[in-house]
């Protein structure tokens, strides 16, 4: 059964909702750029940036990520990183995704917003084009910074309205609450934007709840730490605000020790919108098939349970209803 599983995963369509696309600059590729730029990174070769992907933590991740995006620097760089995982998109059978951007992290080291925009959307644009693939553009405020610097960064967003459907939150979750950025998020919605944001990965249960009363946001992005409140789970079945759950992401962050230890299962099993993404998964160590096949394994999900997290992603996407319902026919 369980390599009847595994065959459906790999050729089934599907949506990533939850994706970071400075997330999938592999090593290679940033050794590659690094030295087209004249980047210095403080690492002499590829094995010890990947020996370097031992984190404690989210906080020790970023170090490392943030590292990373410096070597990113003209549209062209920004262009070939989306379009890599564009490429990866149809090795996994993804057929709608919706990816993160954090302009702040390139903004604030002098690099033109523009120029990282229109080198993502032009990807994205080529991918519907050449591999009828569709996708959304989410961009992301850094909670460690604050709410002023979102709001010049917000600014900057304006006139790309027609390439950025909402706004999103992430960065270093502890100590950073939701509600440092009720205004923020206050004049994004009055801009047309749909709101997500990163809550209850490291963060508590309170910081979901922030999210969604203060917020407003249409999706948590993580959200694992719901179960250690029973209202909010009821809350969260009933009201089916989806969750982005990633799975490796998790494990590698010491969210869970191991992959048996996760609780989406759990999740799945309490009724909630639920799925499967991978997060960064140049620095997590798998794409979405990846993902989903091996949480499947370590938590012997069944064939209907692995349907489900696959349709919630569709169900839970920014597509339209013509859209979502085309593809969630071809799954059962």
């Amino acid at each position: 059964m369980n390599d009847q599983i595994i065959e459906f995963i790999k050729k089934v369509p599907k949506a990533e909702l939850h994706l970071h696309i400075e997330g999938t600059l592999e090593p290679e590729h940033m050794f590659e750029l690094a030295k087209k730029n004249n980047i210095a990174i403080p690492y002499s070769k590829v094995e010890e940036v990947k020996s370097a992907y031992n984190f404690k933590n989210l906080d020790s991740f970023l170090k490392i990520y943030y590292q990373g995006t410096k070597v990113l620097i003209n549209e062209k760089d920004f262009f070939d990183l989306t379009w890599a995982y564009l490429l990866r998109c149809k090795e996994n059978n993804i057929v709608h995704t919706e990816i993160f951007f954090d302009p702040q992290a390139h903004v604030d080291r002098g690099i033109h917003f523009d120029t990282v925009i229109n080198g993502i959307y032009k990807a994205l644009k080529k991918a519907n084009e050449e591999l009828n693939l569709t996708s959304k553009i989410i961009m992301c405020f850094l909670r460690h910074l604050d709410e002023e610097s979102g709001f010049v960064i917000l600014d900057k967003a304006l006139k790309h309205k027609d390439k950025i459907i909402g706004i999103g939150l992430d960065s270093s979750e502890l100590e950073n609450p939701p509600k440092k950025f009720e205004k923020l998020f206050q004049k994004a919605i009055k801009e047309g934007f749909l709101t997500v944001a990163h809550a209850g990965e490291e963060g508590p249960p309170e910081y979901i709840w922030d999210s969604i009363n203060l917020l407003k946001v249409k999706r948590i992005d993580h959200g694992v730490q719901c179960l250690k409140d029973e209202k909010l789970v009821k809350e969260l079945k009933k009201t089916q605000v989806p969750l982005t759950v990633c799975p490796l992401s998790n494990v590698k962050l010491c969210v869970f020790d191991k992959l048996e230890d996760h609780n989406i299962k759990k999740m799945l099993n309490r009724g909630l919108r639920v799925m499967v993404n991978s997060d960064d998964p140049a620095y997590f160590g798998g794409y979405l098939n990846k993902n989903l096949i091996e949480t499947q394994s370590a938590l012997n999900l069944s064939m209907e349970e692995v349907k489900t997290l696959i349709i919630n992603s569709f169900k839970s996407s920014f597509l339209d209803d013509v859209q979502k319902n085309k593809w969630i026919s071809k799954i059962n």
